[in-house]
């Protein structure tokens, strides 16, 4: 990966929360979450500001579960918006091949796009039910037959290519998007592992460094996905979404989005 692609949050996080205690961190060095990365600092991330490791993740748990919850069916239209082509209103980006289609393409026949859950629905068995089913932070337009060459895979980097892929690969036993989602993909399954603890009739989701995950509550691979967030930092079309879910569809906020480091400071 080009040292070109990747940009400097974490330097500029260590370089600002350093000035505001008034010390030197080391530049490998995790930092706790600081209070001046986003707007929502003072607000909906409050009780998480200062924190890291099982404290960070337990409060930004308690932060975003409270949501509105879709049904299967209005995810549809939610894709339509959250999803849109901001090249062409009338589609929508298709999240691993990076096809612009239709919105009205929508379905379940080859050259139709569909809803791709990239926490796949069998790592946990929560089907399309309302909660982690429907969660539009890990739901994407994607391609019929891309879709399906994905099916349940873990992701990994490695693999051929197949059509439409976009520059996406799979192989047996996992799944690499291409270069320009890759950051999107981990900040989606480190989501889901941070929502989905257990404590509210789902699986308790956790990531490991796994390609044999199958139908367990678990979804790898772990190192992989915290490379790609690093690789390939949050861009304004994936923060324009994360608003767009939050102020529209469910009041929640996926926080990697907005605070990439957070991914290092707990994982």
């Amino acid at each position: 990966m080009p040292a070109a692609r990747i940009r400097s949050w974490k330097s500029v996080a260590l370089a600002t929360s350093a000035v505001l205690v008034g010390i030197v961190l080391p530049a490998a060095t995790a930092s706790p979450a600081s209070a001046t990365t986003t707007a929502y600092d003072s607000t909906y991330y409050k009780n998480a500001i200062g924190k890291t490791g099982t404290a960070l993740k337990s409060s930004l748990h308690t932060i975003i579960s409270p949501q509105t919850k879709l049904s299967y069916s209005a995810v549809w239209e939610a894709l339509k918006v959250t999803d849109q082509d901001p090249n062409n209103s009338s589609n929508v980006k298709l999240l691993y091949s990076g096809i612009s289609r239709s919105k009205s393409l929508n379905g379940g026949n080859t050259g139709n796009w569909n809803r791709e859950h990239v926490w796949a629905q069998s790592h946990g068995d929560f089907g399309t039910s309302a909660g982690p089913g429907t969660d539009l932070h890990h739901l994407r337009a994607e391609d019929v037959q891309v879709n399906a060459r994905r099916g349940n895979l873990d992701f990994d980097n490695g693999g051929s290519s197949f059509t439409n892929s976009g520059g996406s690969l799979v192989d047996s036993n996992s799944f690499e998007p291409r270069d320009a989602v890759k950051g999107d993909v981990a900040r989606m399954i480190l989501y889901m592992a941070v929502r989905y603890e257990g404590d509210d009739s789902w699986p308790n989701l956790e990531p490991n460094d796994l390609v044999t995950n199958g139908g367990t509550r678990f979804h790898g691979r772990l190192s992989v996905l915290k490379t790609w967030n690093d690789e390939d930092p949050p861009d304004a079309w994936e923060e324009r979404r994360n608003d767009v879910i939050h102020n529209t569809y469910q009041g929640n906020r996926n926080p990697f989005i907005d605070h990439p480091e957070w991914v290092e400071a707990i994982w």
